[in-house]
């Protein structure tokens, strides 16, 4: 009976927003059998208590921007607001799936879960799933000594491109569609909001050449600084998370640029946060555990008391210290500051408040719109001083203000009610007399 369906093979994608430099879309153009292209907005994943709209907004964003790029082809991204397992049961009953193509996906208990019930669900239905390599991250890698090498050899790969117009792609019926889809996703999500950043390969590819052509000139400079670093820094993580954009064309694209560039340094600079992008997500491949524990477990016997009354007012950016509680409206209302700010926020909350890293971890990856959960644990547990094998480092917020917004911009920006407080007090204005 299931050899009569029409044969089809299915690209999964997942945080792999994208058409370019896209393997399993790639392998399965090169099957000779037509093609769906299917999304999840999964409930299950989207209730998990790291989620939030701003992160699904963005999704949402770049499924548009794939579907424009669709439009000549006259085919379909599908995405569905149902679970994978249901949605697939339901094809199944209509096609004969061959294969399933997507990127291996390092993320959180529950994607890894599901993944799990969708390789028993493949084998039950003698469907063969082929999932492949993401960034220069390498899943069951046996040892790390080497892994540096691996990652050049990934990063200097001919780049798999994407001939759309040769591509059988299948077209549900509106009935299917309409079965499988499941109910409409909240208006939160598919309604733009301006003080996000907005999610598609268009603009991840606008972002990397306008960082490489120009802004990248003070970006050594000015990578610490929460103001400036705005615009000095790439501003991609976002793009990169999901998918976007492949980490081995921003690799490619930059050292192509190298040679003619004002300011080698920050290029390499750039290069090696790549590098440290990826090594990262391997530590969280490796040892996934640390979503939920301690990588060192010798620190579990350290007592943090919480204090709820500390913990809201630093969510709400109402700790009295100018510099942290700009920082989190910041990230409120933007989903983005600097690498530094974040680990000073971190450095706060663990060690000034003296409060668990795991009551953090929810509720900032919920403000985090390039939320990474494979760099999201490791560097929340190397800045709360839990590995064991990190140097500690405690963030003096008041020396951090004083350094890198000396002129009281960010401050002003984000706290509103400290426009009229003078310069030489902005930084410590627990030092203001009554009078004052």
């Amino acid at each position: 009976m299931k050899n009569n369906l029409p044969h089809i093979n299915i690209v999964w994608f997942k945080r792999d927003l994208r058409f370019t430099d896209h393997e399993p879309l790639y392998v399965a153009q090169q099957q000779g059998l037509p093609v769906l292209l299917l999304y999840f907005f999964e409930p299950s994943i989207m209730a998990y208590a790291d989620s939030d709209v701003r992160h699904w907004r963005f999704v949402y964003q770049s499924i548009k921007d794939m579907q424009q790029k669709l439009e000549l082809q006259q085919a379909t991204m599908y995405f569905v607001h149902n679970e994978v397992e249901p949605v697939l049961e339901e094809l199944t009953k209509i096609y004969n799936i061959q294969n399933i193509f997507s990127h291996v996906e390092v993320g959180n208990k529950a994607t890894y879960n599901r993944d799990v019930a969708i390789q028993q669900f493949c084998k039950n239905k003698n469907i063969t799933w082929i999932e492949y390599q993401i960034h220069g991250v390498i899943r069951k890698l046996k040892s790390r000594i080497n892994w540096q090498a691996l990652w050049k050899q990934k990063m200097t790969e001919p780049p798999k491109y994407i001939k759309l117009h040769t591509i059988d792609f299948v077209k549900l019926s509106s009935n299917t569609y309409n079965f499988i889809k499941g109910l409409y996703l909240p208006k939160e999500c598919t309604t733009d909001d301006d003080s996000f950043q907005k999610g598609g390969e268009t603009l991840a590819w606008r972002y990397l050449e306008s960082f490489i052509n120009t802004r990248y000139i003070n970006y050594s400079k000015h990578i610490s600084k929460p103001a400036s670093s705005r615009k000095s820094c790439s501003r991609l993580s976002p793009y990169i998370a999901y998918g976007n954009i492949s980490m081995r064309l921003v690799y490619q694209y930059t050292v192509q640029h190298y040679s003619t560039s004002l300011n080698k340094r920050a290029l390499s600079n750039f290069i090696s946060r790549l590098h440290w992008h990826c090594h990262f997500i391997q530590k969280f491949e490796d040892e996934c555990r640390m979503e939920f524990e301690n990588i060192n477990r010798g620190f579990d016997t350290i007592i943090k008391p919480v204090n709820l009354t500390y913990i809201k007012a630093w969510e709400q950016g109402q700790t009295g210290v100018p510099i942290i509680d700009a920082c989190m409206r910041c990230l409120i209302k933007t989903g983005y500051i600097n690498f530094r700010m974040r680990a000073m926020i971190v450095s706060f909350f663990t060690f000034n408040l003296w409060q668990h890293w795991q009551l953090a971890a929810h509720y900032l990856a919920k403000l985090f719109l390039d939320y990474e959960p494979g760099i999201h644990y490791p560097q929340l547990q190397m800045q709360a001083a839990v590995t064991g094998v990190n140097t500690i480092r405690i963030y003096n917020p008041i020396k951090n203000s004083y350094d890198h917004d000396e002129e009281g911009v960010f401050i002003k920006t984000w706290l509103p009610e400290l426009a009229n407080v003078p310069l030489q007090m902005l930084h410590e204005p627990n030092l203001l007399s009554i009078s004052e």
